[in-house]
C-alpha cells in the first residue's frame, strides 16, 4: 500500500482546515481516509419531507474513484454510483429515520483514498431578526441577507478550490517521484553501458599470447 509522506498530510490537513460541522443547517463536511479493500459508512437521522443534498469528491488515491450508496431507513437504495470521482445528489426524505451513506474502496487492493463529502440536511436558517417578522424587509435587512448568501457561496468555492489544489499537488508529487526514479534508472543504465564499453575496448587492444603446439614425436 502506498503511504503518503508527512509533508503531503500536513498540506492536505492545512488546506482542508476549514471543513467542519456547521450547526445552522445541520450540514456536515468531512474529509476521511478510506483504506484499500475497505468500506466506511456514515449515519444521519433525517425527518420526513426534509431536503437533503449529498456531495462527494475523491481527493487523492488510485484512479480517484469510489463506490457510493445511500440507503433510507427501510434499507432501500435511493442513490448508487460505481467508481465515481465526484458527484452531487439531492432528494427529499420520504421517511423519518436513520439514513446511511457508504463509501467503498473494496475493488482496490493496494491504493487507499482520501475522500471529502458534504451532507446537507434541511434548508439554511435565516439570519436572526430577518425571518421573524411578516412585514417587508428593509434595505439593510435585504443587503444583509444578500451578503450572507454571497459569503456562503464564497465558502463553497473556497472549499472546492482547496480540494482541487490538494488533488493537483498530490498528482504533481506522484509525477515528480516517477520522474526521479526514471532518471535514476537511466543514470544507472548509462553507467553500466559505459563500464561495459570500456571492458570491450580494453579486450580489443589487449595483446594476446600466441598458442604454441608441441609436436609429440
Amino acid at each position: 500500500m502506498h503511504i503518503m509522506d508527512m509533508e503531503s498530510w500536513i498540506y492536505i490537513i492545512a488546506t482542508l482546515a476549514t471543513l467542519h460541522i456547521i450547526n445552522f443547517c445541520d450540514a456536515t463536511e468531512l474529509t476521511f481516509e478510506l483504506p484499500d479493500s475497505a468500506r466506511e459508512c456514515f449515519h444521519q437521522e433525517i425527518r420526513k419531507n426534509t431536503s437533503v443534498t449529498l456531495e462527494f469528491q475523491v481527493v487523492t488515491g488510485g484512479q480517484y474513484d469510489v463506490d457510493v450508496t445511500l440507503e433510507d431507513p427501510r434499507k432501500q437504495v435511493i442513490y448508487k454510483q460505481v467508481k465515481m470521482q465526484f458527484d452531487s445528489h439531492s432528494f427529499t426524505a420520504q421517511h423519518t429515520g436513520i439514513y446511511v451513506v457508504c463509501f467503498s474502496n473494496e475493488f482496490s487492493t493496494f491504493s487507499h483514498k482520501l475522500v471529502y463529502f458534504d451532507f446537507q440536511v434541511g434548508d439554511e436558517q435565516p439570519l436572526p431578526g430577518v425571518g421573524e417578522h411578516a412585514t417587508v424587509m428593509t434595505q439593510m435587512e435585504t443587503s444583509s441577507q444578500d451578503i450572507h448568501k454571497a459569503l456562503n457561496t464564497i465558502l463553497d468555492f473556497q472549499t472546492h478550490h482547496r480540494l482541487r489544489e490538494a488533488q493537483g499537488r498530490k498528482r504533481a508529487e506522484d509525477l515528480n517521484e516517477r520522474v526521479l526514479w526514471w532518471s535514476l534508472l537511466e543514470t544507472l543504465a548509462i553507467l553500466v553501458i559505459g563500464v561495459g564499453q570500456v571492458f570491450v575496448l580494453k579486450n580489443f587492444f589487449t595483446e594476446k599470447k600466441p598458442y604454441v603446439m608441441n609436436n609429440v614425436k
